[in-house]
């Protein structure tokens, strides 16, 4: 009898329990959920992404250099869809019933729950006529973003594009979803968490004809989206428009830094091409030809193409000699001309010399000397060489200068071990590797490097970490300025007085002075003509001005340019007189027009 009385309280219990659970659901549906009559005319609960718009980025006088212009994308929620007319669909979105089915396949492996973007960045006119009759196509919907703008169409390598985000981010990084767009290259990549701002949500209330009745609980669940923050940067606008200008029809690269900030100025790889390409749905098509083109147009040669310096290098050489006491202001050496040895002078000059005309005449013989009594200073060449590189190293060569753009090279300054490797321990000295003296050999350094070595040597022995952007901030009167690291070079300031001197004589005693003396300007420069075993030799110039209180400091390289001289000195000096100036003084047109209009894209050129 107890046994039967236990199990019928327990049945009773378990009765009451389900009753009870029955009863709590009812009451939460019909009373406490005042949407209950909406889901039961089969609505449905729509999560929908709001993108904030994307931090704009300015030219540091406050020329708009990125902005945003609307752009949408059609989503599609697998599980939602029904029967449709598809011809009068894609006639709408301007695609093909192949691509459709594509995609809606992508869709619905991807997710049937989820929403996934099947037609990205449509143009508003096809968002227009989507938009009145989006009712006839049940499971589709439009999410509203923004596409970036170039007002400009200049300095594509240095502002970077955006694209949309891959699997490994994603994994990597929550804030990301399939369909979301990422900097990719350049400042858009740098400041990628700064730009992008912060998503919100809505959600929304869809009948069964795909129109929106309203918000869910009125919006009390919604966020809000934060928008990006934007960006000044230290690029001049009219000065890179007007470096884009010049290089035209060439190969190389122009870096231009601000010597007492590290602040660059103009940022260029050329050939460069049209930012504006890698925005909207031909970005793919677009990318696909520059990636094909043999010029190469999306490489970034200032960072990623490491050149030898040539006789730009015999500054540094001249300055490490001088802190190791090897040589001394009015130290000679011999040269005979085009019959020296161990290393030729590429012209006839007077002989001996000093080290200030040596610097002006650019001779072989004399920074070979110089090289030499460096290594040699030392019981064994390794150890002389290794006391050469660590010089070289607090220059910034042979690493990354820690720019904010991603993939840069640093260059190569070979250890020792390269050579033991190669010529055995002891079994070399100075003279097996004497094209170091001269910047040829192994030696590989960036434009941007180079660019670095001119503002280092303006500034008498130091260099702040050169940068792209100045602030950051949400409005104009809370800037977040950015600050960058002062680097000494192990040089004492006093031996960089004669180098310049050498750098003036460059430009106003020699060859040089036809096409890039000024008049009212004091420019310190120094040619370099770079062996190219493919074609005609390389021109390259490094430069900074004035000589006092110097306020842009320059490297030019350009490839095939067959001496410094020729092509990068002329125009290092027009982007000089430009930005200190603002014009280019009538003497000196001619000039403009034939760097203008120079071709240099075939490689082969005749010397």
């Amino acid at each position: 009898m107890d046994n039967f009385a236990k199990r019928k309280y327990l049945l009773a219990a378990i009765f009451i329990l389900v009753a009870l659970i029955y009863t709590v659901r009812l009451f939460r549906l019909q009373v406490l959920d005042n949407n209950y009559k909406q889901y039961a005319t089969r609505n449905v609960l729509r999560r929908v992404i709001t993108y904030p718009a994307r931090g704009l980025i300015y030219d540091r006088n406050g020329e708009l250099l990125v902005y945003n212009k609307a752009s949408y994308d059609l989503l599609v929620t697998p599980r939602e869809l029904s029967a449709f007319d598809t011809t009068s669909f894609c006639r709408i979105l301007d695609i093909d019933k192949a691509e459709l089915v594509e995609n809606l396949h992508k869709a619905k492996k991807y997710s049937s729950y989820k929403p996934s973007v099947i037609i990205k960045q449509l143009s508003p006119e096809n968002y227009a006529v989507l938009q009145e009759k989006i009712f006839r196509f049940p499971g589709f919907f439009v999410q509203a973003r923004t596409l970036r703008e170039y007002p400009q169409r200049t300095a594509a390598h240095a502002l970077g594009y955006v694209g949309e985000v891959d699997r490994a981010k994603i994994e990597q990084d929550p804030y990301y979803t399939q369909g979301d767009y990422i900097g990719v290259t350049g400042l858009e990549k740098a400041y990628e968490e700064e730009l992008r701002g912060q998503k919100g949500v809505n959600f929304q209330l869809v009948d069964v004809h795909n129109r929106i009745k309203g918000s869910y609980r009125e919006g009390r669940s919604d966020t809000v989206a934060i928008l990006g923050k934007n960006l000044t940067s230290t690029l001049d606008a009219d000065l890179q428009a007007y470096t884009e200008y010049l290089m035209q029809n060439k190969k190389g690269s122009v870096v231009a830094i601000e010597p007492a900030t590290g602040e660059v100025l103009t940022f260029l790889s050329a050939p460069t091409y049209d930012p504006s390409l890698l925005v909207g749905r031909s970005r793919g098509a677009n990318f696909l030809k520059l990636n094909k083109d043999t010029l190469e147009p999306i490489e970034n040669r200032a960072i990623r193409a490491a050149y030898p310096p040539g006789s730009t290098f015999k500054l540094i050489n001249a300055l490490i000699g001088l802190e190791e006491e090897t040589i001394t202001p009015l130290t000679t050496f011999s040269c005979s001309g085009r019959g020296s040895r161990p290393i030729r002078c590429t012209h006839d000059h007077y002989s001996p010399i000093g080290l200030r005309d040596a610097i002006r005449e650019s001779c072989n013989p004399y920074f070979w000397h110089a090289f030499n009594s460096i290594i040699r200073k030392y019981p064994k060449a390794d150890q002389g060489y290794n006391v050469w590189r660590d010089h070289l190293l607090t220059f910034g060569l042979g690493q990354r200068l820690g720019t904010e753009l991603s993939n840069e090279l640093s260059g190569n300054i070979p250890q020792d071990s390269y050579y033991n490797y190669y010529y055995g321990q002891n079994g070399w000295n100075a003279l097996t590797v004497r094209s170091m003296a001269i910047g040829q050999g192994e030696l590989l350094i960036t434009p941007f490097q180079l660019a670095n070595l001119a503002a280092t040597i303006a500034n008498r022995g130091y260099f702040i970490t050169p940068h792209l952007v100045k602030s950051v901030w949400s409005t104009k009167d809370d800037p977040q300025d950015i600050e960058f690291e002062r680097h000494e070079t192990s040089i004492s300031p006093e031996h960089f007085e004669v180098v310049i001197d050498g750098m003036q004589a460059v430009v106003e005693e020699s060859g040089v002075r036809y096409y890039s003396k000024l008049d009212s300007i004091t420019i310190c420069g120094k040619t370099g003509t770079v062996q190219n075993p493919h074609g005609s030799d390389h021109s390259v110039f490094i430069a900074f001005a004035p000589k006092e209180n110097p306020k842009i400091a320059i490297s030019v390289y350009v490839e095939n340019g067959v001496w410094g001289s020729r092509y990068a000195a002329p125009i290092a000096s027009l982007i000089i007189e430009k930005y200190l100036n603002d014009s280019i003084a009538p003497r000196r047109i001619p000039t403009e027009e034939r760097m203008r209009d120079a071709n240099l894209l075939n490689p082969i050129q005749p010397k």
